[in-house]
C-alpha cells in the first residue's frame, strides 16, 4: 500500500461521518469515507473502498467524493 498524507478532512454535522482527501507519496490524490459511533469511542471505520481511485489533483478527488458520498453533496451545496 502506498503511503498517504491526509490534506483535508470533512465531517458531517454530527461528526459521525468523515471524508479524508489525501495525497500519496507519488503525488497522486484519493479519498476515503469513514464512520464512527460516538457512544463507543472505538475510532473510525471505513465505510466504502474508494482509496484505490487515483486522481491527479485534490480538486478532482474532492469532486468525485461529492459524486459518491451522499452526505458530502448535501453539505457542499
Amino acid at each position: 500500500m502506498k503511503k498517504k498524507f491526509v490534506i483535508r478532512s470533512i465531517n458531517n454535522s454530527d461528526q459521525s461521518l468523515c471524508v479524508d482527501i489525501f495525497q500519496r507519496n507519488d503525488k497522486t490524490y484519493g479519498f476515503e469515507e469513514y464512520r464512527r459511533d460516538k457512544e463507543t469511542y472505538e475510532g473510525w471505520y471505513k465505510v466504502n473502498m474508494y482509496e484505490q481511485n487515483i486522481y491527479q489533483t485534490e480538486k478532482e478527488a474532492f469532486a468525485d467524493a461529492c459524486k459518491y458520498v451522499y452526505w458530502l453533496r448535501e453539505i457542499t451545496n
